[in-house]
């Protein structure tokens, strides 16, 4: 049978956790709502950037003097894939997500022969990578969420960017969980290099032959364009994981929160039970006592 002080003490533990639970639940909540404003509203701007970068490459393949950072380098043999996850856990799914698409990209570029590099954006994704891939893992940055802006996302970008200058990668591409719905999250790939259409999404636009004209001159537009589009990118693939983050999060402490409330109920029904069991027997002994004398 079971000791009723234990069985107290568990029930105020839980009781304890179901709180903290609830109270993260509501501060997800709370920030869900303002990173879901944010995500929707960078679409179209990244997207129409995104599909603009590709129709770009389109014009100037074959160039000798196209841009590396538009064209790439011309080969494909070194692939840097940037994993976006969370610095915190308690958000369901949400990191091994990601991290189950990175194994499998991993694998099936390995089976073609390619060389892969990980830069992780977000601590989680070193952890759950590293014991598989941790000679794979070049850098890993944390605290983005606490200095969360264009400029950290611009950053990055400039980081992807002098690896590539300095030959360190062929091809380089992003893995983020898209926003969806509260209990939706997508986990989608772009390439960043060299500039792509977005997987999934829209193809290139339909200049219908038509020709881009630059003004003053095109590399000098590119010079500052490429680079910009790069952190439009990588922002907008953070804005998406961070909406999904706080959805995730807050999914997870609500069932958290049911869960624990159930829990609580079980435990009274026993606590309840095992208290009757308990003044039974003594009655039963207060009695078969009394008749004794």
């Amino acid at each position: 049978m079971a000791n009723l002080k234990a069985l107290r003490t568990r029930i105020n533990s839980v009781r304890s956790t179901r709180k903290i639970t609830s109270a993260m639940k509501m501060v997800a909540a709370a920030k869900l709502r303002r990173a879901q404003e944010a995500a929707e509203e960078a679409r179209p701007y990244a997207g129409r950037m995104a599909r603009m970068m590709a129709s770009l490459a389109g014009a100037f393949a074959g160039r000798e003097d196209a841009p590396r950072l538009l064209a790439g380098g011309g080969g494909d043999r070194v692939h840097l894939l940037v994993v976006t996850t969370s610095d915190r856990g308690l958000c369901g799914s949400f990191n091994a997500g990601v991290a189950r698409a990175v194994r499998q990209r991993v694998g099936a570029l390995s089976d073609e022969g390619k060389e892969v590099k990980l830069l992780c954006l977000g601590r989680k994704g070193r952890d759950m990578l590293r014991r598989e891939f941790g000679g794979l893992i070049v850098d890993t940055v944390t605290g983005i969420d606490k200095d969360f802006s264009y400029d950290t996302a611009s950053g990055v970008a400039r980081r992807i960017a002098a690896m590539f200058e300095a030959g360190e990668f062929d091809v380089c591409s992003v893995v983020y969980n898209r926003f969806v719905s509260v209990m939706v999250r997508d986990v989608t790939w772009r390439r960043l290099i060299p500039a792509a259409a977005d997987e999934g999404e829209a193809g290139t636009d339909d200049l219908g032959g038509a020709v881009h004209i630059f003004e003053p001159d095109e590399f000098g537009i590119l010079e500052k364009l490429l680079p910009r589009n790069m952190g439009v990118q990588v922002f907008r693939g953070l804005l998406e994981s961070r909406a999904s983050e706080h959805a995730a999060r807050m999914t997870a402490m609500d069932s958290a929160t049911r869960n624990a409330g159930d829990m609580i109920d079980r435990l009274n029904l026993v606590y309840n039970r095992t208290r009757q069991a308990a003044i039974t027997t003594e009655i039963t002994e207060i009695v078969s006592g009394a008749e004794a004398l």
